[in-house]
């Protein structure tokens, strides 16, 4: 049995197998809905049921509490229709154009690029032309089934000869692929993967001003904009926000300076949380998403991307809309949930 969704104020219509997400359905028929983890973690698919029933697989309350699904809100990646539906969703223009798909990677370069960051060049088949949005990602599959997603942090007009795409990896201690990343990968591997996905990248048909808010390897994703914003000529004033621990995280700073004084459009301020006497840092300190309210404390007229660690985003996006009167849809975000976050875990 399959049901009919029908999407406003798109009027777009789609069906959905009786056992299928909501999510699942919109991707495979190239239907641009938003979304980040697709786990029920990050809350990015969050929409309103404003006709029909679902059923709510496996999610985290801070992805939709128990008080937003009573007022009709719904997570698209997990929720399976029980009847026909009309959905209430912001739609993301053009996100099907790039089609799926699965393919071997090889590794090109392995660059550690900070005590827990390496920076990976991944080879991508010749035969198979791999299209996506400056910002988007990639999910790796593991021999026993399982995924991890990482974005690429090179815009897609820069792939290079053989093309490849660049990804920012954080090692976490016991994790089943970023210890093989750090321990055993070497040039040459063999790594399945499959994209692009996501609904995270530049609304070109804004000329608003941009925030680019980062967190840890939330930069990756961001610099595949900025590089994006070059290739393109994209005019529109930026400043790129990038918070990390301490100064040696900051793993592209010489970059960032370097793309700040090239872009006259483009103003960088990195913000460490934990600096420490050998940092003999002069900058700015704090959270990150502080700073910018510091700095920005009308973001009415602006849009903002923000990229990384969940707590981070959530915090961004709350305040920036209650306490900046920042528009809630010019708020685009990819949270990084780890599986440690999926699970409900705190490492």
């Amino acid at each position: 049995m399959s049901f009919q969704v029908t999407l406003q104020p798109a009027e777009r219509v789609f069906g959905v197998e009786s056992d299928e997400p909501i999510l699942t359905a919109a991707i495979r028929q190239g239907i641009g809905l938003p979304y980040g983890c697709k786990d029920g973690a990050c809350g990015s698919c969050k929409s309103r049921l404003l006709q029909g029933r679902v059923i709510h697989g496996a999610h985290q309350l801070k992805a939709l509490s128990v008080a937003e699904e009573e007022a009709g809100l719904i997570l698209t990646c997990c929720a399976t229709p029980q009847t026909d539906c009309v959905v209430e969703a912001r739609m993301v223009p053009g996100a099907g154009e790039h089609p799926v798909l699965k393919m071997p990677t090889r590794v090109l370069a392995i660059e550690r690029a900070a005590a827990d960051v390496i920076v990976l060049r991944m080879q991508l088949p010749a035969n198979q032309n791999f299209q996506y949005r400056a910002g988007q990602y990639i999910e790796f599959i593991l021999r026993d089934g399982a995924r991890r997603s990482y974005s690429m942090a090179n815009a897609p007009t820069r792939l290079g000869s053989p093309p490849a795409i660049e990804l920012h990896l954080r090692h976490m201690p016991g994790g089943q692929f970023t210890d093989q990343v750090f321990g055993t990968l070497k040039e040459r591997d063999i790594l399945r993967a499959e994209g692009p996905f996501g609904s995270f990248f530049l609304r070109e048909d804004s000329a608003k001003p941009m925030i680019l808010l980062a967190s840890g390897t939330g930069f990756a994703p961001l610099q595949a904009l900025i590089e994006q914003m070059q290739d393109k000529a994209i005019t529109r004033p930026a400043v790129l926000y990038w918070g990390c621990r301490r100064k040696a995280d900051l793993y592209r700073h010489g970059w960032c300076l370097q793309q700040a004084a090239a872009m006259p459009q483009l103003r960088y301020v990195p913000v460490l949380s934990e600096a420490t006497p050998e940092d003999a840092w002069t900058g700015r300190t704090g959270f990150v998403h502080q700073a910018v309210m510091a700095d920005w404390p009308d973001l009415s007229g602006h849009q903002v991307y923000a990229c990384g660690a969940p707590v981070m985003v959530d915090a961004a996006q709350r305040d920036f809309v209650e306490r900046c009167g920042l528009p809630a849809d010019e708020f685009f975000a990819d949270s990084f949930t780890s599986e440690a976050d999926k699970h409900g875990q705190t490492a």
